[in-house]
């Protein structure tokens, strides 16, 4: 069985949360990877990802040097989940309109779901989640609806169903939106159509193989800095080829 024959493309704009999307993407069995989102059109297309998510950023849509990614991205037919920054860069890119709000909001705040999708399946009428952001959605892109809502915004999550394109304002990876996890596996697993099959073990396992086909039966050097990347990677050297 190919471990990786299922994955999810999580592309960086730079927020601090964005190793939380993929710890989350793993705990649900799904396998990941991150990288940087100025990648490319033809990278997405080589990774051959069965669903995207757009992290946040710390940058607003509207700064000079706002991170962008190719708007090619959205018709690649595959699911998109955009948080907070994705969502507000989601929404100018495909026509919609992206404001400054009146005041930062950074917090709780209570989530008014207006509908009952695939995204928040399984969900009641309300629902604790965590903002950061100074923008935005003030309008939806065409084909895109609201579905949830707050005080402050009147935007707060917004969903294509045909495309299955979604948006949230807020950040369903960290722990102060305890119904996150739930509203990540719904995409994963109701909207993507992924199946719970990754491990960590199972990729030790496939990493083990690899290193022992590459190295061969030869003799390998491995540096180790001191970090926690390359102190891993010589355990699993180690684990692959013993002595050698």
């Amino acid at each position: 069985m190919n471990i990786h024959s299922e994955k999810v493309l999580i592309l960086d704009f730079g927020s601090q949360y964005t190793q939380l999307i993929a710890r989350r993407v793993r705990e649900a069995k799904v396998y990941c990877e991150i990288h940087p989102f100025n990648n490319g059109i033809d990278f997405v297309n080589a990774f051959n990802p069965n669903a995207i998510i757009l992290s946040g950023s710390p940058s607003s849509v509207y700064d000079k040097k706002a991170p962008v990614i190719d708007k090619e991205v959205f018709d690649l037919g595959i699911p998109i989940l955009g948080i907070c920054y994705g969502m507000q860069l989601m929404a100018k890119l495909l026509g919609g309109k992206v404001e400054r709000s009146s005041h930062r909001e950074y917090g709780p705040a209570d989530l008014i779901i207006d509908g009952s999708g695939d995204l928040f399946n399984g969900l009641g009428r309300k629902a604790l989640v965590w903002m950061s952001h100074g923008d935005r959605v003030e309008r939806a892109p065409a084909g895109f609806e609201s579905i949830a809502h707050s005080s402050n915004s009147s935007i707060c999550a917004m969903a294509d169903n045909r495309k299955r394109i979604y948006g949230v304002q807020f950040h369903p990876e960290v722990v102060h939106t305890p119904e996150g996890p739930r509203m990540l596996k719904n995409f994963l697993f109701r909207i993507c159509k992924l199946k719970p099959s990754w491990t960590m073990k199972s990729f030790i396992d496939t990493a083990i193989a690899d290193i022992e086909a590459k190295a061969g039966g030869d003799r390998v050097v491995c540096g180790i800095s001191g970090g926690v990347d390359s102190a891993v990677a010589a355990a699993l050297v180690h684990r692959a080829i013993g002595k050698n």
